[in-house]
């Protein structure tokens, strides 16, 4: 038996926005647009691991409106998990983040006391990513 990795979440509030940071910023391919009641999701893959898709939805998407006001909560403080990416080259794919505006910079690239030398984000939608030399 297999298991493997398909799907990794993360929530937005402005599509539009998350995807100028995920396709434009970071050069991800789009994968898949679907619009469903008023909300829409947006799947994007990385060229290197086109089998692992992440999927961009909104918080009130399928879901409560207490639940939905709940997630966007915890998205407005910046409260949901981040998400880990490598690159091959994290000096050129930093600049590459810094120069299309998109994301807050939280940390410069840098050498941690754990061995992984990585720089920080935060989406415009305020999820954390952290982007590690590979």
């Amino acid at each position: 038996m297999t298991v493997s990795l398909s799907h990794v979440h993360v929530f937005v509030d402005d599509p539009d926005e998350a995807l100028a940071f995920y396709r434009d910023a970071l050069g991800l391919e789009v994968r898949n647009e679907v619009a469903n009641d008023g909300f829409r999701w947006i799947t994007l893959a990385t060229a290197s691991q086109p089998e692992i898709e992440i999927v961009l939805s909104q918080p009130h998407a399928g879901r409560s409106q207490e639940d939905g006001d709940a997630i966007a909560a915890m998205l407005a403080k910046g409260e949901l998990p981040g998400i880990l990416f490598r690159t091959d080259d994290l000096d050129a794919t930093f600049e590459q983040v810094r120069a299309a505006g998109t994301a807050e910079i939280i940390q410069e690239p840098a050498d941690q006391f754990w061995g992984v030398r990585d720089a920080a984000f935060r989406d415009p939608a305020g999820n954390l990513l952290r982007i590690s030399q590979a």
